[in-house]
């Protein structure tokens, strides 16, 4: 039996311009955090479990070039919801991978939304159904691998 993942940590930049993202436009709600200069985080999630963690001690924005965290994957229920976010992601100004809705892969029932927080880290919220009509922006490569 493999283990179950249990919270995700990310490194930021700046806690409260990461914080305002996670937590105002994604609808993350804050369980915990620690305000001491040096020790800067936040403990995001529902009913007092954390589910995202933000370590405000890194330096420099997100490398995709280096080994570690590929993207985060955020899963909905419903592909109305998915265009909800992206609605409120647009408004926030966020920089998206791909032009609207995308399906995992040619003819996926799965697909979503692939964009970048304020450090540059990749996400994606998406839908295990509803995107059948959804393009997919590559035939050959599953949609969330090369973004």
């Amino acid at each position: 039996m493999a283990p179950r993942t249990g919270h995700i940590g990310l490194n930021v930049t700046d806690l409260d311009r990461s914080l305002a993202f996670y937590r105002d436009v994604l609808g993350f709600g804050v369980i915990g955090e620690g305000k001491e200069e040096e020790r800067r985080y936040a403990f995001l999630g529902e009913g007092g479990s954390p589910v995202l963690t933000l370590w405000q001690q890194a330096q420099g924005a997100y490398d995709d070039g280096r080994a570690g965290l590929h993207h985060l994957a955020l899963e909905v229920d419903s592909i109305d919801q998915v265009r909800e976010y992206e609605t409120a992601l647009r408004a926030y100004g966020v920089d998206f991978a791909y032009e609207g809705v995308v399906a995992h892969r040619e003819g996926a029932a799965s697909g979503g939304i692939f964009f970048h927080d304020p450090d540059g880290t990749r996400l994606e919220i998406y839908t295990p159904s509803g995107a059948e009509e959804a393009p997919a922006p590559s035939a050959s490569a599953p949609t969330c691998g090369f973004f």
